[in-house]
């Protein structure tokens, strides 16, 4: 898995735009570029894509991807998203009109296991 699979999400290929321009895509932006890019990019990539973000540098950058990986957060559905967007300026979604952008999981392929995790998860909230 490569940064050309994860181009295959509108919203991922808007992030990693406009981390390659050296813009501040906020922190939700980031946490959001963390979470979904781990399961595509090794952490040295990942972290070198974060610290494009010229508010964020390569310490804040590892601190964030080790802190995804310690939580095994899952990808956030759309609708997360759309909250983190309320707190801050950059559009994480480039066409909040799309009821499909933000849906990484309608256009990524994701390991088994993140599957497995939502799984039990939702196994969990309804007993």
């Amino acid at each position: 898995m490569a940064i050309e699979d994860l181009r295959k999400n509108h919203m991922m290929s808007h992030l990693l735009d406009a981390l390659d321009e050296g813009q501040d895509i906020g922190h939700y932006g980031r946490l959001v570029f963390a979470i979904v890019g781990r399961h595509f990019m090794n952490e040295d990539e990942l972290v070198g894509k974060l610290a494009n973000d010229h508010d964020f540098g390569q310490d804040e950058a590892r601190d964030l991807v080790k802190q995804v990986e310690q939580h095994d957060y899952n990808p956030p559905r759309r609708e997360k998203i759309l909250e983190y967007m309320q707190k801050q300026d950059f559009p994480i979604l480039p066409n909040v009109d799309d009821p499909d952008e933000g849906n990484v999981y309608r256009d990524l392929d994701f390991p088994e296991s993140v599957y497995d995790h939502i799984q039990q998860y939702r196994h969990q909230k309804d007993d």
